[in-house]
């Protein structure tokens, strides 16, 4: 039977990755959203004829009610039209490749109609993940992770019981300045940083990727989905990104799950799962990579890993806080407000002011911390 998806953050790279996966494997795309690009929002919706499709931004939501006016494909505007899409299409699995804090509240409405939701907004995790796993259980609905680490996890879970783990090992690329000491990092430049050794990515995740703010957001993602405690997930530099991660189970094996570095995988494994149908993406040769190595993240020199450790630990709306400040310093970052190394420094500030978040227990509070450290993030970078 063919299967039906919906698609969130079309115009994404994640997105249009999903997108062509959907192509591929011939599913029918009902849904999607977008943010802003209605031009190319235009152009996938006449492509892949939706019900239905959402733009987050007003404005480009009326361009593309005009642009579609010659067709039957419903507009929907704002974050109560992505939801008010999510809660009337057909769909099976619903692709959440939102960025940023608004793909929370669509990741908790996938899941309140029982849908399988295919994760690639960390957000929702990093933010509301006992929230988001909570919700899961209480409706069934699963959660299949798109990021390429999550989703081998979850398949190299596949080999033995949660209660024989030993540890998690999530692997990293180390970005672009692996290597690079403290002073070092001072010099770097945008050019530098957008240059990602392995993946093609959006500019945000590039740049949490240089910084491995990522990888501690991926670290966060791990502990809710997997039920493990922090110190149980340890973070391996593998800068070939051919073993996407592993497991390592108490009688001291280890499963790890190898694939070339294609998201579109991950998508497909996701959507198709628990099945596995033939690839959209080019096959392994392993004579080719010839070596793999493996190597510590300098936590020092790159200090978000860390914190991310530490949020997660002390939970509540640390997530919130966390998340905020950093896309509000990657954003002043990418706008030449900041240098690449006071992003750190603003987002530890950020984070360290706002430890009572702690406390929070609601979407209302998250939202609110949220807030609270974007102003706080925003001023620091003024002084």
């Amino acid at each position: 039977m063919k299967k039906t998806v919906a698609i969130l953050g079309a115009t994404g790279s994640v997105g249009e990755q999903a997108l062509s996966v959907a192509e591929a494997r011939g599913y029918r795309v009902d849904y999607m959203s977008a943010g802003k690009n209605a031009g190319r929002a235009e152009q996938l919706a006449r492509r892949f004829c939706p019900t239905r499709i959402a733009m987050a931004d007003e404005e480009a939501g009326k361009d593309l009610r005009a642009r579609l006016a010659d067709t039957n494909i419903k507009v929907l505007i704002g974050a109560e039209g992505i939801l008010e899409g999510l809660a009337v299409s057909e769909y099976d699995t619903a692709v959440n490749a939102i960025l940023g804090q608004s793909g929370l509240s669509p990741s908790l409405a996938v899941l309140d109609r029982g849908k399988r939701l295919a994760l690639a907004n960390k957000e929702s995790l990093v933010i509301g993940g006992t929230l988001v796993t909570e919700r899961a259980r209480k409706t069934g609905a699963e959660i299949l992770p798109v990021d390429s680490e999550h989703c081998a996890i979850f398949q190299c879970l596949k080999a033995g019981k949660r209660e024989e783990i030993r540890r998690i090992l999530l692997t990293a690329s180390g970005g672009p300045f692996f290597g690079y000491s403290k002073e070092q990092l001072r010099s770097v430049t945008l050019a530098q940083t957008l240059a990602h050794p392995t993946w093609k990515m959006g500019a945000k995740i590039t740049v949490d990727s240089a910084t491995l703010m990522n990888k501690g957001f991926e670290l966060i993602e791990a502990v809710h989905l997997f039920s493990v405690k922090p110190e149980n997930v340890e973070v391996v530099v593998h800068r070939e990104s051919i073993i996407h991660s592993a497991v390592e189970y108490i009688d001291n094996t280890v499963i790890a799950e190898l694939s070339v570095p294609d998201m579109r995988a991950c998508v497909q494994y996701a959507v198709d799962y628990p099945a596995r149908e033939a690839a959209v993406c080019e096959p392994l040769d392993l004579f080719k990579v010839g070596t793999l190595s493996f190597l510590r993240p300098d936590e020092n020199a790159f200090s978000l890993l860390p914190l991310a450790r530490k949020a997660v630990s002390m939970g509540g709306g640390m997530g919130a806080v966390l998340n905020a400040a950093d896309e509000v310093a990657v954003a002043a970052f990418l706008g030449g407000r900041i240098s690449f190394y006071r992003i750190a420094e603003v987002v530890e500030e950020a984070f360290l002011s706002l430890e009572e978040a702690k406390s929070a227990s609601t979407l209302d509070a998250f939202d609110a911390y949220d807030k609270e450290a974007r102003a706080l993030a925003s001023a620091l970078i003024k002084k």
